[in-house]
């Protein structure tokens, strides 16, 4: 073959190679398999985990009043054996006691300012097989918004 139609075939692999990486005006990056990226907050896998998330916080913590989210700020997937969500939430303590069983934690009050209004900002990851129903907390750590990095006062588990 001649020389012309190998620099055409070269140049055509080249090009298509380069699509795949680089975006092109107008279209979106594609992510790589394997990789995390963000997806919206409002997801319907997002709030199961954010929900998930948010119960075994308040089965492991020792206080009396259940916690909720106040702000989801980042949620990103993994596909991996199933789905990983990886979650960096604010929570706020409610006026619902532990003792009291809430139907639902959404109908659960914020506590109000003063010395009963506690935050914390948590990173959360859940691993989720939706096909088979099942969801678990894989790790979380918890520490107040004035901090930068938590410290041996956070509510932690992995």
């Amino acid at each position: 073959m001649s020389a012309v139609y190998w620099l055409l075939l070269l140049s055509a692999l080249a090009g298509s190679s380069a699509q795949e990486t680089l975006p092109l005006a107008g279209h979106k990056h594609r992510p790589v398999p394997g990789s995390s990226h963000n997806i919206s907050k409002n997801d319907p896998g997002v709030q199961n985990a954010v929900l998930v998330s948010t119960y075994t916080f308040n089965n492991e913590s020792n206080d009396i009043f259940f916690f909720r989210v106040y702000a989801i700020k980042v949620a990103q997937i993994q596909i991996v054996k199933g789905i990983k969500y990886v979650l960096e939430v604010t929570i706020s303590r409610t006026i619902c006691r532990k003792s009291m069983s809430p139907p639902s934690l959404d109908k659960c009050p914020f506590q109000p300012e003063g010395a009963l209004q506690q935050m914390f900002n948590c990173h959360f990851e859940v691993w989720a097989i939706p096909w088979k129903h099942w969801s678990k907390v894989t790790s979380f750590v918890c520490h107040p918004p004035s901090r930068l990095l938590p410290t041996g006062s956070e509510v932690a588990r992995r």
